[in-house]
C-alpha cells in the first residue's frame, strides 16, 4: 500500500498560526463560513452550512494545538501544508455481527457517492469532545460519534450509550477527494453492537445496508461501487482481523496507545 502521509512540513503550536492564519489557538465555538465564499460557490445549502463546523487542529502527535472550521481543514491548499485535525469512523455491527454500511449522499461536498463504514465524522473544538490526554480525547469522541449518528442517521443516544463503544487505535492518513477538497487526519476507530432503528437523513445519506465479511469483500469487486479511502485503508489492514474476533478476543486490540500511520 502507497503512503499517503506526505507532507512539507510539520505544522505545531509554534508555527500553526504563521501558517494558518485562520487557526483560532483557542479552542473555538464557531467559525462562519459565507454563502458567497468562492470555494462553497454550487455546492448543497446544508452542505455549506456544515462548513462552519469547528474541528479541532492537531500537531503530529495528536496534540490539540488550535480549531479551524471544517472548510479550512479540508482544503488540499491547507492539507499539502501539513494541516491535520482529529476525527472519527464508528463500525455499528448488529446481533448478527453483521456490519451498517452507509453510502454518502450526492450533496456531500468531500467523497460524494462514496460507501463507507457506518459514521465518520470529526470531533468538535468545545470542551464537551475535545482533549489532549487520550483518555479524555476518547470520551470526547464517543459524544461525537453519538451526536453524529443520530444526525446522520436517526440512531437515538439511548439506543447506542457512550460506554458501548469500544476504542481501537488510531490512524493517520492523507487522502484527497478531488482537486480542491481532502482529508488529513488523525481518526479514532469505535466499534459498536447494537441493534438501532435507522432513519437516514438525505442530505448525508442516500442508502444504507448491513453486510456480512463475505458480502464487504463481494462489493469490493464491484468495479461500479465506489469507497472512502480511509474505509478502504482499515478495511486492506485492520477490519477483518478485528470483525472475525467481535465477540471473543477483541479485547486484545483494544486501547491501542500508538498512532498506525497509514
Amino acid at each position: 500500500m502507497s503512503s499517503t502521509t506526505t507532507q512539507t512540513q510539520t505544522v505545531t503550536a509554534d508555527n500553526v498560526l504563521r501558517l494558518f492564519p485562520e487557526v483560532n489557538t483557542n479552542l473555538a465555538s464557531s467559525h462562519k463560513a459565507s454563502i458567497d465564499d468562492n470555494d462553497l460557490q454550487g455546492y448543497d445549502e446544508e452542505q455549506i452550512r456544515l462548513m462552519e463546523e469547528v474541528c479541532i487542529v492537531l500537531d503530529d502527535n495528536d496534540i490539540p494545538i488550535g480549531s479551524a472550521s471544517k472548510k479550512v481543514c479540508h482544503l488540499m491548499k491547507n492539507i499539502d501544508q501539513g494541516l491535520l485535525h482529529r476525527a472519527f469512523s464508528v463500525f455499528l455491527f448488529d446481533s448478527k455481527n453483521r456490519l451498517l454500511m452507509q453510502q454518502r449522499a450526492t450533496e456531500k461536498i468531500t467523497f460524494p457517492d462514496m460507501w463507507t463504514n457506518t459514521c465518520c465524522s470529526h470531533p468538535l473544538g468545545v470542551p464537551s469532545e475535545t482533549g489532549s490526554e487520550l483518555e479524555t480525547a476518547v470520551q470526547g469522541v464517543r459524544r461525537a460519534a453519538q451526536r453524529k449518528l443520530d444526525q446522520e442517521l436517526g440512531i437515538k443516544a439511548a439506543q447506542v450509550p457512550l460506554d458501548r463503544f469500544q476504542f481501537l487505535t488510531r490512524i493517520h492518513y492523507k487522502a484527497p477527494s478531488d482537486g480542491k477538497w481532502g482529508e488529513h487526519e488523525i481518526d479514532y476507530i469505535l466499534f459498536i453492537k447494537a441493534d438501532v432503528d435507522v432513519e437516514a437523513n438525505p442530505n448525508e445519506v442516500q442508502d444504507t445496508r448491513y453486510v456480512t465479511p463475505a458480502e464487504l469483500k463481494e462489493m469490493f469487486q464491484d468495479a461500479g461501487l465506489k469507497f472512502t479511502p480511509w474505509f478502504k485503508l482499515i478495511c486492506h489492514s485492520m477490519l477483518f482481523e478485528w470483525w472475525e474476533h467481535l465477540d471473543h478476543g477483541l479485547d486484545q486490540y483494544l486501547g491501542e496507545s500508538q498512532i498506525r500511520r497509514m
